[in-house]
């Protein structure tokens, strides 16, 4: 179990580094004043980086907490066969 969470938080920081690599270089500096015209955008963030790594993250979090449901309900089961095997048996 240990080994499936160290792949999950392998591929989820892969995931965020991907993002990284995806973005844009700053654009080059201006040796002078240049008024902005009406409607130009003059910084843009670029999406793309910021929804894989979100998405990655929710994944990431979403499989966790499977995980941890999934072991959880196991030991309770684990205890209800435990529970039966030493509970007395009733002729109903």
């Amino acid at each position: 179990m240990r080994r499936t969470f160290a792949v999950l938080l392998l591929i989820g920081s892969l995931a965020l580094c991907a993002g990284v690599a995806f973005a844009q270089p700053p654009p080059t500096a201006q040796s002078e004043y240049v008024p902005a015209k009406p409607g130009t955008a003059t910084e843009q963030l670029p999406a793309a980086p910021l929804v894989i790594a979100a998405y990655a993250f929710v994944w990431i979090a979403t499989t966790f907490y499977v995980w941890t449901v999934w072991r959880r309900l196991n030991k309770v089961e684990d205890e209800m066969r435990a529970l039966e095997r030493r509970a007395p048996r009733t002729g109903r």
